[in-house]
């Protein structure tokens, strides 16, 4: 141990036998116990020690509880969470984890709850957080843990109502641009559908139930009599379903294409930043179990990391399509009953208690069909959105708890048979040499619709079972030597979406199509060069539409300068990187938007749009460009190019030789609570230049107002298997949750400019890089 400093000692209640917790240079917790219950209830302790303001707001959101804590103008995303809180059999749910799941948990919640009394009975000082807006942690039970779904990344309801919207006002083609559809399909309208029946609007609610918490001063202080006006979700609350950006990227090397002779498992799940971060890197060691890695500091156990025999990463499977949306014929004499079949059949209406700070219990009305929860209606229309949510087992990434203990392929591919949420590619490598892939998730199973548009809820379009798990793709030890996923279309050649319908949606593979560049052409493979993949910055759209540009006339001479010889790298120092994304997201998407459209809003539904639509339509134009769609194209491409330049003018001053990419593309890492007044005491973090794009492997997807980074690598791991101790990670902006942590953000700058540290496992290893150690002992 560094210093050999001496180890702090606590008697903690709940725990059966001596335990410790061990912080190394880099705030990554190594927790042993002696036995899996002790294992479990220290890790709860440590998530309530680094990040219990973080965790206390994920369960209050999540449990419809923050209006408790911050009044009236929270009432409404308490109605919209409680609509998706599983409400079914919790003997079931419990059984779809693993046999000892609900005794995980409820080991889990006894050590966060362990920590909370005893800051109480201490009198120790909270969270800054809780001091800024005068609440208090709250007391979790193990059902808790697996209730609360709507933190998870689900496809594609919204994306039904937004088709159905831009069909009634133009067609399935105009749609493309927004989310393209692979294989290319032709859309039937379900019979009885009116297109335009239900609005954009409609999708308020939902959007509610999934966006994060937001602190505004008018919110924090709005009455009772205002607290409808907090229905609508801000722009931020969407960001858990921005279809273009959301994603990961993960590989496996097999050890002939290894620059060790060992297996090589990168993973880089991609979410919305935030402060703190929304992964928490721990190692957990009993007797019986030894893993390090990532997972949400709400949740026990890892889903992405290593066992000391195999490793696994994931990323999102984007195909299975697990929600529908359902519109309803309302009974004119009853709003809550509904056509089914030949009849009117009751909703089902729960009406519950909700405290309120400083107004008393308020009631809300929570209605739900046969389907799920409604969430909008209007006359004789109603919408409800039927998910897998419903259904035991989906208790996002609950599944690892299984799976993070597999030593083989043919076990770890056995769980994943029976996972539920998030629909993922999940990678695998092991000691014995072997790499694999495998995907997961409930698809449902629609015997005549394609799940692309809303469906009448009246009995016609059901759901038939989920597709059957064994049948899901899978590889072991493929013979190019690698295997990567990066959200693209990657069901195997010959899938018969006709038989086996998984799905449509995807992302764009821009990402996917670079880090098979790069694994195809780099051998032998090693962990640097996992590394350099993970934080690559090529875009490929750059690439295409520079190249586009070769064949057009009158190509402004400024942008003639900077693109001549670019390596297409969105660098922070690149002044063709600046004016690319400049063009490419301001104007020139923007652009073609209003040129197959006349419609604002449907222009608007529009964006940002899918790469892979626009990329298509700007390299073959077609009839959705006018009479003569290649001469539109060409004034479009100069057009856009030319206010693009006086846009980077206007930013960056006149001389484009100085213009940088990094200086409008920057992270800037705010606490949710800085804009409150009271918010004095939360240190600011410091704005850094991010390279990349959301097209990069390194995904940086940003905000089009102000080129601010919203979303990309929440952690990067890098594991050598079988040398466990030279694993690589980056976490940003740091592993604590704890604003007076020296761990709140020292990761932010090496993660910007693509630094890696130890991912220390040996007990060696961790002695080495030892900061801080605390022994907990039982009660005498």
């Amino acid at each position: 141990m560094k210093d050999d400093p001496q180890p702090d000692q606590q008697t903690l209640s709940g725990l059966t036998a001596p335990g410790s917790i061990t912080l190394d240079t880099w705030g990554i917790p190594h927790i042993r116990a002696e036995n899996e219950a002790d294992l479990f209830f220290l890790q709860g302790v440590n998530a309530a020690r680094e990040r219990l303001w973080q965790i206390d707001l994920w369960r209050k959101r999540g449990l419809g509880l923050l209006a408790a804590s911050f009044g009236p103008g929270y009432l409404e995303q308490d109605r919209a969470t409680r609509l998706f809180l599983y409400r079914g059999d919790m003997a079931a749910e419990w059984a779809a984890y693993s046999e000892d799941a609900k005794a995980i948990c409820t080991a889990f919640v006894a050590g966060i709850n362990a920590w909370v009394d005893q800051i109480v009975r201490t009198g120790a000082e909270l969270p800054v957080e809780f001091l800024v807006t005068d609440t208090r942690p709250e007391q979790w039970a193990p059902e808790d843990v697996v209730r609360i779904r709507s933190h998870s990344m689900m496809r594609n309801g919204m994306s039904e109502v937004i088709r159905a919207n831009v069909m009634a006002r133009a067609d399935a083609s105009v749609d493309l641009l927004r989310q393209f559809l692979e294989p290319l399909h032709d859309i039937v309208v379900p019979e009885g559908l009116d297109l335009g029946a239900v609005p954009v609007e409609a999708l308020d609610l939902f959007k509610l139930a999934i966006a994060p918490v937001s602190f505004e001063p008018e919110r924090m202080a709005a009455p009772l009599a205002e607290a409808g006006q907090w229905r609508k979700p801000l722009a931020t609350g969407d960001v858990v379903r921005d279809t273009n950006g959301q994603g990961s990227n993960n590989w496996v090397i097999a050890p002939e294409r290894s620059a060790t002779g060992r297996p090589i498992m990168a993973s880089d799940p991609h979410r919305a930043h935030a402060v703190p971060s929304l992964r928490y890197i721990a190692h957990l060691t009993c007797p019986t179990l030894d893993v390090i890695g990532a997972g949400e500091p709400c949740l026990p156990g890892i889903c992405i990391g290593h066992n000391g025999h195999a490793a696994f990463g994931l990323t999102l499977f984007f195909g299975p399509d697990q929600e529908d949306m359902r519109v309803y014929e309302l009974n004119p004499e009853d709003p809550n009953q509904y056509r089914y079949g030949d009849g009117w059949e009751d909703m089902t209406v729960l009406r519950e208690p909700v405290p309120v700070r400083g107004t008393g219990a308020q009631e809300l009305e929570l209605r739900f069909t046969r389907h799920g929860p409604v969430i909008w209606s209007a006359g004789t229309t109603a919408l409800a959105v039927e998910t897998v949510w419903n259904t035991p087992g989906s208790a996002p990434y609950l599944k690892s708890l299984a799976s993070m203990r597999s030593q083989d392929f043919a076990t770890f591919r056995g769980h994943m048979e029976s996972w539920g949420v998030p629909a993922a590619n999940l990678v695998y490598a092991d000691t014995t040499g072997d790499i694999g892939w495998t995907t997961a998730g409930f698809s449902p199973v629609r015997p005549n619709w394609d799940g692309l548009l809303p469906t009448p809820g009246d009995g016609r379009f059901e759901w038939d079972g989920f597709y059957p798990g064994h049948r899901l793709p899978q590889v072991l030890n493929p013979a190019v030597g690698h295997f990567a996923t990066a959200n693209e279309m990657n069901l195997p050649e010959g899938w018969d979406q006709g038989t086996d319908q998984i799905g449509y949606e995807w992302l764009e593979p821009s990402r996917a199509h670079r880090i098979a560049e790069v694994l195809d052409t780099r051998t032998p493979h090693g962990i640097s060069d996992s590394e350099a993949l993970q934080c690559d910055v090529l875009s490929i759209p750059a690439r295409r539409l520079v190249t586009l540009l070769d064949a057009v006339a009158d190509v402004p001479h400024d942008a003639q300068a900077l693109f001549k010889g670019w390596d297409y790298r969105l660098t922070v120092d690149s002044a063709a990187a600046a004016l690319f994304e400049c063009w490419w997201s301001r104007h020139l998407r923007p652009g073609l938007f209003a040129l197959v459209t006349d419609d604002p809003d449907v222009a608007a539904w529009l964006l940002p749009g899918d790469p892979a639509g626009v990329l298509a339509c700007l390299e073959n134009p077609d009839a959705r460009l006018g009479d003569e769609p290649k001469a539109a194209r060409d004034r479009l491409l100069i057009t856009t190019l030319d206010a693009a330049l006086k846009d980077c003018r206007s930013m960056m001053g006149d001389a484009p030789s100085t213009w940088r990419w990094g200086t409008l593309h920057k992270g800037r890492f705010r606490n949710a609570l800085a804009r409150l007044d009271t918010a004095a005491d939360l240190p600011p973090i410091d704005e850094i230049e991010v390279p990349g794009s959301d097209s990069t492997p390194m995904n940086a997807l940003y905000a089009t107002s102000d080129f601010s980074v919203t979303l990309g690598a929440s952690v990067r791991l890098v594991i050598e298997v079988g040398d466990w101790d030279n694993s690589r990670f980056i976490n940003a902006p740091g592993q604590s949750g704890n604003v007076a942590s020296e761990h709140y953000a020292d990761l932010l700058v090496p993660w910007a400019k693509g630094g890696y540290f130890p991912l220390v496992y040996t007990e060696n290893a961790i002695n080495a890089a030892a900061q801080v150690r605390i022994e907990f002992l039982p009660p005498a």
